[in-house]
């Protein structure tokens, strides 16, 4: 346990601590207290870094391969580039141009797959075949992401708010389940509810019947970073112990998400990253005249999918 807490401690010395932003009209609209915990602002504009960077410091390995839809693709290119390492990342043909844009440019390698004809897991298969001096990571499945991603939870933690839930956005799992790592770390109680997309519900029904549950391809909600097959071995037992729910999002409700975050925050976020204010508007009697705190997990998206986003109000 010491040994985790000081790898925290010296990745907190690499991040940039979360932007907590209060928002009376967004406090109004869902009837509660909202904080939100915006990762807008962290290196490559997500969370991910937090999880890339202590991945990237802890292993000998001189290249890594991950399979990404954006954001731990370029977090993982920008701790190699930080750290002299190299790294390819499959991503799949339809992701944002913005985070393929991103992994170029901090020298990373992108793989483009067609994902109606290869999973991005097999094409990293083959790649590591290919190179032997490689090391496979995984975007939310590996106990070194879940504890990068648990250095969120510390901030939340001191941040000097008493919460009666933390909501999170669900993909694969790292960040929720980081999240409930820092918390058990302190026996801090708070419940922690996921957000999901009801289009990509793998986790909430892996929760109801208590096992991980697949689902058969990439479910194409515009919540990209939520475009997983499942949860990892790694995470399921801290989600399965440690979420209270996952509160399921329809696509109408994560754009106008967005376009809340937007004029009541000023905060630019992709859908992901919406997911959580998503459900707190659409289960706002569960939460009511709560003190709540929404992560913002990124603000990575394509110019022209926010612009539509917007223009949609």
């Amino acid at each position: 346990m010491s040994q985790t807490l000081n790898c925290v401690e010296l990745l907190r010395r690499a991040v940039r601590p979360t932007t907590f932003v209060q928002s009376r009209t967004l406090s109004e609209l869902a009837g509660a207290n909202v904080v939100i915990a915006s990762e807008t602002f962290q290196h490559t504009g997500s969370f991910k870094f937090r999880a890339a960077y202590n991945v990237v410091q802890q292993t000998n390995a001189p290249h890594l391969i991950a399979a990404s839809s954006g954001n731990f693709g370029q977090a993982l290119a920008c701790a190699c580039q930080l750290l002299s390492k190299r790294c390819t990342v499959v991503m799949p043909a339809t992701s944002a141009q913005v985070k393929i844009d991103a992994v170029r440019r901090y020298g990373g390698v992108v793989e483009l797959v067609d994902t109606t004809k290869v999973s991005r897991a097999d094409r990293v298969k083959q790649l590591a075949l290919e190179h032997t001096d490689a090391q496979v990571v995984s975007a939310y499945d590996d106990q070194l992401v879940i504890d990068g991603n648990s250095s969120l939870g510390e901030e939340i933690i001191e941040c000097g708010e008493k919460f009666d839930a933390i909501i999170v956005p669900v993909g694969g799992g790292g960040l929720a389940s980081g999240i409930v790592r820092a918390l058990q770390r302190h026996n801090d109680q708070t419940p922690v509810y996921g957000a999901e997309p009801k289009i990509a519900n793998d986790a909430s029904r892996s929760l109801q019947e208590g096992k991980i549950i697949r689902n058969d391809d990439e479910p194409q909600s515009i919540a990209d970073g939520a475009r997983t097959l499942s949860l990892g071995l790694n995470n399921w037992p801290i989600l399965q112990s440690g979420l209270r729910t996952i509160i399921e999002v329809e696509e109408a409700d994560i754009e106008n998400a967005v376009r809340v975050l937007f004029t009541a925050a000023n905060l630019k976020v992709e859908p992901t990253g919406a997911l959580t204010v998503a459900a707190l508007l659409a289960q706002k009697n569960t939460f009511t005249k709560q003190n709540v705190c929404c992560i913002v997990s990124g603000g990575n998206v394509d110019a022209a999918v926010y612009r539509r986003i917007l223009e949609n109000a």
